[in-house]
């Protein structure tokens, strides 16, 4: 199964969370904080959106930062992702 986002949708795939602190401490599963960083799996069409052109300015593949309460989470088969709307994203992450 394959998910298609629509409009100004992005399918995140969110990367996952550091298991020990810099100082070497491992944290245990509630203590781990959600990650904000996330690959982009797919991005919708774009177009016009609630009566706005909407330019779609990330592409599969990219690292990116997202708000921390935005989207929503849904599981495909045993793979867990992210929708989000291309606003919720902050920032792309370069090398």
């Amino acid at each position: 199964m394959k998910l298609v986002p629509l409009g100004d949708r992005v399918v995140l795939k969110q990367l996952l969370a550091e298991e020990t602190t810099k100082s070497g401490i491992v944290l245990p599963g509630q203590a781990k904080e959600k990650p904000q960083q996330a690959e982009v799996i797919a991005v919708g069409p774009g177009g016009m959106v609630d009566g706005k052109e909407i330019k779609m300015e990330v592409k599969a593949g990219d690292k990116v930062i997202y708000s921390k309460y935005a989207g929503t989470e849904v599981k495909v088969e045993e793979d867990e992702y992210i929708i989000v709307k291309q606003s919720d994203i902050l920032a792309v992450v370069e090398n």
